[in-house]
């Protein structure tokens, strides 16, 4: 079952830079972590090193939770849960327009090429998001 992101949500969605998705480990432990996105289609791809947790973690555990930072008072945050999966041999990075748009300068600053970047973040995360909860600051 995937959720509809409404149309405000989706508005805050698309401003941030940043989000968090919290995948489980194997024993149980919640992982969070900042991850760069970008939201297209009802879906959120999100490009990863192989070799990280999260990715070990969604391939035992698909469900996963995405969140923005909430206000000060904890008022307009906003949570997604969903169901991730691991693309192993996605487009490169370099090759999706609105990625490279949203990031391409923070890739720079981070000291990496796009093509370092390719080479590193050479896995992708697809979540197709199954639930949502909002609230407006």
């Amino acid at each position: 079952m995937t959720a509809e992101i409404d149309a405000k949500t989706e508005q805050r969605i698309q401003k941030e830079y940043v989000m968090w998705l919290t995948s489980v480990r194997a024993d149980g432990m919640p992982q969070p972590t900042p991850i760069w996105f970008i939201y297209e289609n009802g879906v959120f791809t999100i490009y990863a090193d192989p070799t990280t947790q999260k990715v070990k973690n969604i391939a035992v555990n698909p469900k996963v939770a995405l969140n923005i930072n909430s206000d000060y008072e904890g008022g307009d945050f906003v949570v997604i849960m969903g169901e991730a999966e691991i693309i192993a041999s996605p487009p490169p990075a370099t090759e999706t327009s609105a990625y490279i748009a949203k990031y391409g300068q923070g890739i720079i600053d981070i000291g990496m090429t796009p093509e370092t970047f390719v080479q590193r973040y050479n896995s992708m995360i697809r979540v197709t998001p199954t639930r949502v909860r909002s609230m407006d600051g």
